[in-house]
Parts: structure tokens; C-alpha cells; sequence
């Protein structure tokens, strides 16, 4: 019995021609997320703002979220955030951080004045500013050292253009990922600290694979050419790539259409970041190589010095 190929075994595909292309895409992609992170920046949820978070659950199970949002800008404590989640009639509420204890308290009586007669409340929860500081100190460094550590692992993993490769791709998906969350809006809170950390070990593993059999080709062909070494690499470990990705982005897919608002957003990260790192892998970390100057062996760059063409095996 045949087993499914969602790539030809014997494929031979140029994927290293795209890279003048793909290049200067991820490059101007890179630097747009650069400008609007420091223009615009990113939504951040009540965890790393601070503020108070209602959960309204609608007595006749019909919530109206306009209303709710009209009555909630007219308790004049500045701009709410409402997000119906569901179709059960289950509301979010976000106001902002109120000075001192009494500015909370004021929230809450309002809140509850407003809404108690036709919903109840099921969840309250106040951050003050010292906690979403350390969320965000905590949050910050967790991110840090966790790319940090990766990067390490790539250094010792690799020889040093492989290990740099690796490298390249990995910062290069992290960067696009932010650039989701800032053109998406998607609120910025503890979550997506996991959703960028997951995406970050799927690039590595992606990235991995990939370069595993680079190195295993380079040990077994000493003369053939960086590009044809290159596309041998990604060609033969492209059924796994394909057949991973889509696995994974069928499921993330069902999460973002069947899951719920409680994890929407993060799955919307997660779908972007399966897809950028699967992209990253095939079109950006593999041909940097061939600026990197990959050497197979002395051979080969005498070879290469002295214009002799060398067959592809």
C-alpha cells in the first residue's frame, strides 16, 4: 500500500532561485514591524496595562454589546474595551486603571449599579499598576531568556553557517510574529507571551530538520555545488514540511473558527506563526547560507576558486 506524498519523492525543484525575492520581502516586512512598534506599538490586555476586568453573563442569554459599551462609556473613566465572547450571551468588560483603592471601588459600584439588573457578574479581576509592571518585567525576561537559550542551543547544534542560519530565521520569525500582533490588534496580555515562545519552538524544530539534512548531504557529497546541496535539502525533507504544517494548520484553524473568543486570538498568532516559520525555513534561514559561505570541504572551494564546474550528485 502506497503511503500518502503530499511532495513528489524525486522532486527537484528550484527553491533558492526565489531568494532574491524572498529576501527583500522579509527584509521590508522586518523593518515595517520595526516602525510600527515604535509608533504604534502593541494592544496590550489588562495583564501589562493595569485596569479591571468584568465578565457579564446576560440573565436573558442575549447580551447588547452596544449598549453595554455606551452605558460603560458613560461612567467617564476613560475608553472600554467590550468583546462579546461566544453567542451565550457572555460579555468582557475592560476599563482602565483607576488611581488609588477608592477610583477601583467607584469602578465596581458603577459597574454593578449599571449592570445587575439584566446580567450577572461570573468574574472580577483588578490589576493594579505595580503587578502589570511585573508582568511585564516577568513577561519581557521570560521572552529573553527563552530566545536566548534557543540561540544558544543552534550555536553548539551546528557548525558555525549552519548554527548563524538557524539563527537568522528564528529572529526573523519572532519579529513577524509581533508584526501580527501589532496589525491585527490582537490584545497583547500573558498568552500571547506562550503563543510567541510555542512559535518560536516550532521554528527551531522547522529549522532543524531542514539542516540536519543539509549537514548529512555535505558529508556525503564533497563537490556538489551550495544551491544544488540547498535545494536537495529542503526537496527531500518537503513531504514532512508540507505534511506538518498543514496538520497543524488545520487544527489551529478549527480553534480560530470552532474555538471560541477566549482563544481566538491566540490561535489567529499561532495560525500566522505556523506559516511564517514554515516560509522562514524554506525561503530565508536555508538560502542565507549561501551568503554565509557555506564550504563542503577544501576540495570544493579550490574547486570553486578555479572555475571548474562540479556535477550535482
Amino acid at each position: 500500500m502506497r503511503l500518502l506524498r503530499l511532495w513528489p519523492d524525486e522532486s527537484h525543484f528550484d527553491f533558492m532561485r526565489f531568494r532574491r525575492l524572498t529576501f527583500p520581502l522579509s527584509a521590508v516586512l522586518s523593518l515595517a514591524t520595526v516602525v510600527l512598534f515604535l509608533t504604534i506599538g502593541l494592544n496590550f490586555g489588562i495583564d501589562f496595562k493595569g485596569g479591571t476586568l468584568v465578565e457579564l453573563q446576560a440573565k436573558s442569554g442575549t447580551a447588547d454589546v452596544a449598549a453595554i459599551r455606551h452605558t460603560a462609556v458613560g461612567f467617564g473613566f476613560g475608553e472600554p474595551e467590550v468583546q462579546e465572547l461566544g453567542n451565550q450571551g457572555t460579555v468582557l468588560v475592560r476599563l482602565p486603571l483607576q488611581p488609588g483603592e477608592q477610583g477601583q471601588t467607584a469602578v465596581m459600584n458603577k459597574a454593578h449599579a449599571a449592570f445587575d439588573a439584566d446580567y450577572d457578574f461570573r468574574r472580577t479581576e483588578t490589576v493594579g499598576p505595580r503587578v502589570s509592571g511585573e508582568l511585564v518585567q516577568s513577561g519581557t525576561l521570560g521572552v529573553v531568556l527563552s530566545v536566548v537559550a534557543v540561540l544558544l542551543y543552534l550555536w553548539f547544534r551546528f557548525e558555525r553557517e549552519l548554527a548563524l542560519g538557524a539563527i537568522v530565521g528564528t529572529l526573523h520569525d519572532i519579529v513577524l510574529t509581533v508584526g501580527v500582533f501589532i496589525i491585527t490588534r490582537i490584545e497583547f496580555n500573558m498568552t500571547s507571551i506562550a503563543a510567541i515562545l510555542t512559535i518560536v519552538g516550532y521554528s527551531l524544530n522547522e529549522t532543524v530538520v531542514v539542516f540536519d539534512r543539509t549537514r548529512e548531504l555535505m558529508r556525503r557529497y564533497k563537490t556538489i555545488p551550495t544551491v544544488d546541496l540547498l535545494n536537495l535539502s529542503i526537496n527531500s525533507t518537503m513531504s514532512r514540511t508540507v505534511m506538518t504544517s498543514i496538520s497543524s494548520g488545520l487544527s489551529l484553524l478549527a480553534l480560530v473558527l470552532f474555538g471560541g473568543e477566549a482563544i481566538k486570538g491566540f490561535a489567529i498568532v499561532m495560525l500566522c506563526g505556523v506559516v511564517i516559520c514554515t516560509y522562514s525555513a524554506i525561503f530565508v534561514s536555508t538560502p542565507v547560507l549561501i551568503y554565509l559561505g557555506l564550504m563542503l570541504s577544501g576540495a570544493r572551494a579550490a574547486a570553486e576558486r578555479s572555475g571548474v564546474p562540479q556535477p550535482a550528485e
